[in-house]
């Protein structure tokens, strides 16, 4: 179009525009504004049904206040304030916000624009594409309701139905969603996502995959820049070595921490088979640690004698990443190769044990993996059926999760009650060792300034009277849980005394203390919100 031409339409868009505004004030006194003609390779002017129409064709432009519109050829309805376009229809309200279409029908009274055939939205961030959008310029929201697709950078988010706020840049996507990006899938009935800042706001339930993990939720949200997320209502983690389940998750992909909060629950898949229940517990994926606090509880699973294990705070890390060197270590060499093993516990202050054939409380706790030990410190009190063991450190070593010897160090003593009567037989010495078959004591073994108070009996079960006894060694072995057979080694002195002849202060070592008071009866002891005051 030369510059004469060019003056020639503009004039007549003026004209025209004056020529609407006296035919139909009442469609235009809302508005303000009127569609604008400003370019166009030709024009043409028709009058149909005393409605006058505008032909524009080639690279057309119109305006409409801040609002441009371009395409290969547009009819305007002078008379409406309409218009019809067709061809690479372009939209854009001067901002960066930009949508595109093959066909578009356009009402200037109200702003709103029906694109249709290849439809394509694009602020700049995200582009949405579909083949039918009903666009309101005024306020920048897009709705779509046959399919749809939203593409940012490596991100692809597919639904039935979508609605887009231009100015917040959300789109709230509804029935059959989809979200795939290189690290996570995610499916869902509805889902808000915003353009910029990529976070997304779960609103149904939810599944999230992410290589081997699972996420479901029904509230909460994820930023797929940051990797941040946060989840709520009772929300899971389902990968291929553990379970996660809490009120509240706050998850950090890119550091591979974690935190959950309100009745969490971890469970192990490996061979190790434990649990971990606090309310809150955080993590790091990256080192293998878990950090448990407010009410923790260990469970070391097994088929008939669950260990419940409660504490103030329990810790789990690998034990090759120990800065100490683990005590008394059992490992066979290679063996922190085995991933499920290279494992620690450890658990501080108020620590409560509890099984149906063991309980202990200590101060600390130590449990090391790769030589299935368990250690107690400052303190520990160990009870095996009516038997209640003390010393300075108790090591106790598993097998498949079940004792198979214990280790009493230091100050070592065992007591047990005498039937329902005050009287307590015991043994001390520097070291107590006791083993154990099929979770049964077998045999008691005392080394190092060795001394025994025993109360014999006939086979009436009638007092013959107390043994007290010292050696280097003894050994009392037992059947069906009951003391068969003391024996004696190197420096044995003794001597047996009629009960009612032995002084008071006699029948019991100096530093003997019962402490049955202390001993979780059942696992509700430990359980409870005041377990571990």
């Amino acid at each position: 179009m030369n510059k004469y031409l060019r003056y020639i339409v503009l004039f007549f868009g003026i004209i025209m525009s004056i020529h609407a505004l006296s035919q139909d004030t009442t469609a235009t006194k809302n508005t303000g504004k009127l569609i604008e003609f400003l370019s166009a390779e030709s024009y043409n002017i028709k009058k149909i049904d005393s409605v006058d129409f505008l032909i524009l064709v080639g690279h057309v432009k119109i305006k409409q206040g801040n609002t441009f519109l371009f395409g290969d050829s547009i009819i305007v309805n002078t008379t409406k304030n309409s218009l019809e376009g067709f061809g690479n229809v372009h939209i854009n309200d001067a901002d960066s916000v930009h949508t595109y279409a093959d066909y578009l029908i356009y009402n200037g009274n109200t702003k709103k624009a029906k694109l249709r055939k290849h439809v394509k939205l694009t602020d700049g961030r995200g582009t949405l594409t579909t083949d039918s959008l009903d666009y309101d310029v005024s306020v920048k929201i897009g709705v779509y309701k046959k399919g749809g697709k939203l593409v940012r950078n490596k991100t692809i988010i597919k639904s039935t139905e979508g609605v887009y706020y231009g100015i917040t840049r959300d789109v709230l996507f509804r029935n059959k969603v989809s979200l795939i990006d290189p690290e996570n899938s995610i499916f869902t009935d509805t889902l808000e996502y915003n353009t910029y800042s990529q976070l997304a706001n779960f609103i149904s339930p939810s599944k999230i995959i992410s290589g081997s993990r699972i996420i479901k939720t029904k509230n909460g949200n994820y930023n797929l820049g940051t990797k941040k997320g946060y989840l709520y209502e009772r929300s899971s983690i389902d990968d291929s070595s553990y379970f996660f389940i809490a009120d509240e998750m706050a998850i950090d992909d890119s550091l591979g921490l974690g935190e959950f909060r309100g009745n969490a629950v971890y469970k192990s898949k490996d061979s190790l088979s434990f649990d971990l229940l606090a309310n809150n517990i955080k993590t790091n994926r990256n080192k293998d640690i878990l950090l448990a606090t407010e009410l923790p509880v260990l469970l070391i699973k097994q088929p008939k004698d669950t260990m419940y294990i409660s504490a103030d705070t329990l810790y789990s890390g690998r034990l090759s990443d120990l800065k100490r060197k683990m005590p008394r270590a059992r490992a066979k060499e290679g063996v922190l190769q085995d991933s499920s093993l290279n494992k620690y516990f450890e658990a501080f202050h108020h620590v409560k044990i509890y099984s149906d054939s063991m309980q202990a409380v200590a101060d600390s706790l130590f449990y090391g993996l790769a030589d299935s030990t368990i250690r107690l410190h400052n303190n520990p009190i160990l009870w095996v059926n009516q038997n209640q063991i003390t010393g300075d450190t108790i090591y106790m070593h598993l097998n498949n999760r079940k004792a198979e010897q214990l280790r009493i160090l230091n100050n070592a003593m065992a007591i047990s009650p005498v039937d329902s009567t005050d009287y307590f037989n015991q043994l001390k010495g520097n070291t107590i060792i006791v083993d154990f078959i099929d979770g049964k004591i077998q045999q008691m073994q005392t080394k190092g300034s060795a001394e025994n108070i025993y109360f014999a009996t006939d086979n009436d079960e009638k007092f013959i009277g107390v043994n007290q006894s010292n050696a280097q060694i003894i050994t009392i072995q037992f059947e069906q849980d009951e003391p068969a057979k003391i024996i004696y080694i190197n420096q044995l002195t003794g001597k047996m005394t009629p009960l009612y002849d032995v002084p008071k202060s006699e029948l019991k070592f100096k530093n003997f203390k019962w402490w049955n008071d202390l001993q979780p009866k059942t696992k509700f002891d430990i359980l409870s919100p005041k377990a571990n005051q």
